[in-house]
């Protein structure tokens, strides 16, 4: 398994790192598309644990708020939310009609998979924006990425109490809490390297703003893991799918992130870019 996770890891990450340098139509592409992917394993999970969620309505409504966030920014939200909400509601009223007694339960969760993949993960493309935005993001995922790893090998060598019995039996406090300094110590180690490299431009990244990033990304990104979790233990699935060897996945693979992206931009845009 874990060889596995590793060889599907060094095969995408040279794909997403061309991406997040490269940015615009590119790094769009690519999000869009891994969200989409993610947005239909979404509707497919509860499938299976029997609602019918409208899986071309979820799978269209994160790709039109993907398109809107990187042609206009946040300025479509106002009329773009109302009118995809509208929709599903429609679909689902028809859906009643026509006999689904379950119709509103669905209209829930199509419109949970909308917002939570779609707005949450545009916030991937509102992050590369930003200014420098492509250092910004290499200092985010990572210093997740960094928190996860720990957690895991220090779960797995050390763990003795439980995070989540329901949700997640596997999770340690032993491991969550060894993350945090991983995270802390990691995201500032990674700027040293980009300064290093001579990669990062002159700009507003610092070894504290890393540190802060860090510890943020290592306390509240594992909820978007626990968020996954809870809705495939609900449906009685082990994976969302089987796209990922090792890993699931997509929407396995994004639950962090959905949180990492959506904190991290307001955590930047607010407080780092205002100083």
């Amino acid at each position: 398994m874990l060889r596995q996770r590793v060889l599907v890891a060094l095969v995408l990450l040279p794909v997403g790192l061309a991406a997040i340098i490269v940015g615009g139509l590119y790094f769009f592409i690519l999000v869009a598309s891994i969200l989409g992917l993610a947005a239909w394993e979404y509707a497919q999970l509860f499938r299976a644990g029997g609602l019918q969620p409208c899986a071309p309505l979820v799978v269209g409504g994160v790709l039109a708020i993907q398109v809107a966030r990187y042609l206009v920014g946040f300025e479509a939200d106002a009329w773009l939310v109302p009118l995809l909400i509208l929709l599903s509601l429609t679909f689902h009223l028809v859906a009643y009609e026509r006999g689904r007694e379950q119709a509103a339960t669905d209209f829930a969760v199509t419109v949970a998979g909308t917002f939570y993949i779609g707005l949450m993960g545009s916030f991937l493309l509102a992050l590369r924006e930003l200014p420098q935005g492509q250092w910004w993001i290499l200092v985010v995922l990572p210093a997740v990425w960094l928190a996860d790893s720990a957690a895991y090998f220090v779960g797995i060598r050390f763990g003795r109490h439980r995070l989540s019995p329901r949700l997640s039996p596997k999770k340690s406090w032993e491991g969550y809490l060894a993350g945090i300094p991983v995270g802390i110590l990691g995201a500032p180690l990674l700027v040293l390297l980009y300064q290093q490299l001579g990669l990062p431009p002159d700009g507003p990244i610092t070894l504290g703003h890393a540190a802060v990033l860090g510890a943020i990304m290592a306390v509240f990104p594992t909820l978007g893991d626990l968020g996954a979790s809870m809705i495939k233990r609900q449906v009685g699935v082990k994976d969302s799918g089987n796209m990922l060897p090792g890993h699931g996945g997509w929407f396995d693979r994004i639950d962090s992130w959905l949180w990492a992206a959506g904190i991290g931009y307001f955590i930047i845009q607010w407080i780092f870019l205002s100083l």
